[in-house]
C-alpha cells in the first residue's frame, strides 16, 4: 500500500506540474511514463540495497552463532535455557526444551529465539525489490491512465480529485490493516498528497508563465 501511495503521489504530481505548465498532451504522457519507470526502478534499487544490508547483518549474526555453537556448546545451551526461563518456563522444563531443540537443530533454535530470525521472515532482497517496484508501478499507472483518458483541458480538474480519492481509500485501508484510526490515516495521506500535487502544479504554472 505504501508503494502504491508513492506511485500515485509521484505520478499525479508530475503530471499536474506538466499540465499546469501548459505542456502538450504527448509531453505529459511521456513525462508520466518516465516517472512511472524511473520511480519503480528507484524504489526497487532502494529496497534491494536496504534489504541486502539487513540480509548481510543476519548472515553475520548467524555466522557468529555457528562459531559459538561449534566452540562453546554448553554455554550456548545455558543461554538458550535462560531465554526460556525468562519466557515463563520453570528451570527444569526450560533445560529440557533447550536440549531437545539443540539436538534437533541448534542453529535454528538460536536464530529464532535469540536473534529473532526465522525462515519465513528472512531478508529477501530480490523479492522485496520486485514487490516494491510492482507496487509503485501499479499506483503510478492510475494517474497515467487518467491523463490518457481525460480531455487535455480538464486534466488537472479531474486528475487531482480522482488521485486523492484513491489515496484516501488506500490510507484508510492501510490504517485498518494496522489497527489505527481509519479517518486519521485517510486524512493524513490525503492532506499531504494534496499539498504535494498543488505545490508541483504551482511550480509548473510558474515555469509555464
Amino acid at each position: 500500500m505504501l508503494g502504491a501511495n508513492d506511485g500515485i503521489v509521484s505520478a499525479a504530481s508530475l503530471i499536474a506540474g506538466f499540465a499546469a505548465a501548459g505542456a502538450p498532451r504527448h509531453e505529459i504522457l511521456f513525462a508520466g511514463i518516465a516517472g512511472l519507470v524511473s520511480g519503480a526502478l528507484a524504489m526497487a534499487t532502494g529496497e534491494y540495497v536496504s534489504v541486502s544490508s539487513q540480509a548481510d547483518t543476519e548472515n553475520a549474526d548467524l555466522a557468529i552463532e555457528r562459531h559459538e555453537l561449534a566452540h562453546y556448546p554448553e554455554s550456548e545451551l545455558h543461554e538458550l535455557t535462560g531465554i526460556y526461563i525468562k519466557r515463563g518456563l520453570d528451570p527444569a522444563l526450560a533445560r529440557q526444551v533447550a536440549e531437545q531443540l539443540t539436538a534437533h537443530d541448534a542453529l535454528a533454535a538460536h536464530a529464532r529465539d535469540e536473534l529473532g530470525i526465522t525462515h519465513e521472515l528472512r531478508a529477501r532482497p530480490l523479492q522485496a525489490a520486485l514487490a516494491s517496484a510492482a507496487a509503485f508501478a501499479v499506483g503510478a499507472a492510475l494517474p497515467l491512465a487518467i491523463a490518457l483518458a481525460c480531455p487535455h483541458d480538464l486534466l488537472n480538474g479531474v486528475l487531482m480529485p480522482a488521485s486523492l480519492c484513491c489515496l484516501a481509500l488506500l490510507g484508510a485501508a492501510a490504517a485498518r490493516a494496522g489497527g489505527a484510526p481509519i479517518l486519521r490515516g485517510a486524512v493524513r495521506v490525503t492532506l499531504w498528497s494534496a499539498l504535494a500535487m498543488v505545490a508541483t502544479a504551482m511550480i509548473g504554472r510558474f515555469i509555464g508563465v
